[in-house]
């Protein structure tokens, strides 16, 4: 599961020179992915320092909430063709669902800007406050219809105090402000921004977001995300009320493109500057020193298992700091069983040696894939013996052979002691009840 690592706080003025230090110190830790989160500012000034600082490359990954697009989308459409500092940004929108209703209004507020009454384009917060101003519309002509009228009293807290140049004690209290927020709590109607009612926590029902994606002076849509079914190429309102067995199955967006212009999703994280480096045990034995063993004079390590692990890390496409520390005192052979543990109590990160894979072992630390057989194997000695027709007595000594029939013998006699006497099988001609007890 994925984690905020770090966070960095911003003054609500973003200074422009607080926020290229904040940054700066960023890029020592290692991580590559920015989450931003502010208040809608026009200047879009945290991206204008990332590009300064050389952050808006194909290293970094940046994710941004709604405020981001609420500022875009308020933007001119002449603003809108100077974004290419902010190419592969991916944000957020509050999903408002197309409608007949909706249409309508934007005509509306075109006509308006060309008439000079609104200079501003509209972006979710401004349809979301379109339908707050008739949800209280609503609210109090549901309120008048049931009280038919509207009534004010003292409030006893205010009255006695006194403020120069302000008669506070005179403001009044609305007494019907429990019923008016009953009513505007059971709310529901279809507004601009959607569908408008509230859950049991009294919050409106999210309507899920557009997920975003800024290519060059283009803001593409390239997916949705709700609470009920994830991420989607489908709308969340074409998915409402239908039953998909699939749902969970289809996490998938369509192809972004990421700072610098590239479609292959960026790993998100470098080694710091002043990342600790990987403290790798090695156990300095007495014998079998083929394996791993620390030369004395130079005190360097090495041996075939840290051939291959060098081999292995050849293999990573990102440089890996490590330092060996051997484990023991060279003249005689450490336990792996300590050895282990000290891996899974952190005191070191890994263990490079011919450490045997065991049960008791893979219960507390993770192995890599064997590079190397034990060599151990079972001697047993081959004796060469005739095939005979009595080869089935072998399993058996004489002497267990010998008790099985005493056994067998004990048990017919029993059997006929009990059933001769009631049972006519067992009677007649001596011959007959042999073959009736052995039988």
């Amino acid at each position: 599961m994925a984690k905020i690592s770090y966070k960095l706080m911003l003054c609500n003025q973003l200074d422009e020179s607080e926020v290229m230090d904040k940054l700066s110190k960023s890029k020592l830790l290692g991580s590559r992915v920015y989450v931003v989160h502010v208040n809608p500012d026009p200047k879009l000034r945290i991206f204008t320092v990332a590009q300064k600082l050389q952050m808006m490359t194909d290293t970094y990954t940046w994710l941004a909430t709604d405020w981001l697009s609420a500022t875009l989308d308020s933007f001119p459409p002449t603003k809108k063709t100077s974004l290419g500092f902010l190419q592969g940004v991916v944000g957020l929108r509050q999903h408002t669902p197309d409608s007949s209703q909706k249409r309508a209004f934007m005509s509306r507020w075109k006509r308006m800007q060309q008439k000079g009454s609104a200079s501003s384009e509209l972006n979710t917060y401004g349809l979301q406050a379109y339908d707050t101003v008739w949800l209280v519309a609503y609210a109090i002509d549901r309120f008048l219809d049931e009280h038919k009228n509207i009534t004010f009293s003292p409030n006893s807290k205010i009255r006695h105090m006194k403020i120069s140049g302000l008669q506070i004690e005179k403001l009044k209290v609305f007494t019907g402000g429990n019923d008016l927020r009953d009513i505007v709590l059971q709310t529901n109607f279809t507004g601009l921004s959607g569908q408008i009612q509230f859950n049991q926590d009294r919050n409106v029902f999210s309507g899920g977001y557009d997920v975003l994606n800024i290519d060059g002076v283009s803001i593409r849509t390239v997916g949705y995300w709700s609470h009920a079914a994830g991420f989607s190429l489908s709308p969340p309102d074409a998915r409402k009320g239908k039953q998909d067995s699939n749902c969970c199955l289809d996490q998938m967006l369509d192809n972004i493109t990421w700072p610098g212009g590239k479609s292959k999703t960026p790993r998100g994280w470098v080694i710091a500057v002043d990342e600790r480096p990987l403290r790798i045990g090695v156990p300095n034995r007495a014998s079998f020193t083929d394996f791993v063993t620390e030369v004395h004079v130079s005190h360097k390590i090495r041996g075939y298992c840290i051939d291959v692990f060098l081999k292995a890390l050849e293999l990573v496409p990102y440089h890996v700091p490590y330092m060996f520390q051997p484990f023991g005192n060279g003249r005689s052979n450490p336990k792996s069983d300590d050895l282990v543990k000290m891996v899974a109590a952190d005191v070191f990160d890994a263990a490079v040696g011919d450490i045997a894979i065991v049960t008791n072992r893979t219960k507390i630390v993770d192995f890599s894939q064997p590079y190397a057989s034990t060599g151990l194997v079972i001697v047993a000695p081959i004796r060469n013996s005739k095939s005979s027709a009595w080869v089935f007595l072998k399993p058996f000594t004489a002497e267990m052979w010998c008790v099985t029939a005493a056994s067998f013998v004990m048990i017919a006699v029993v059997i006929w002691v009990l059933e001769h006497r009631v049972n006519d099988d067992f009677r007649g001609p001596p011959r007959r009840q042999l073959v009736t007890m052995f039988m």
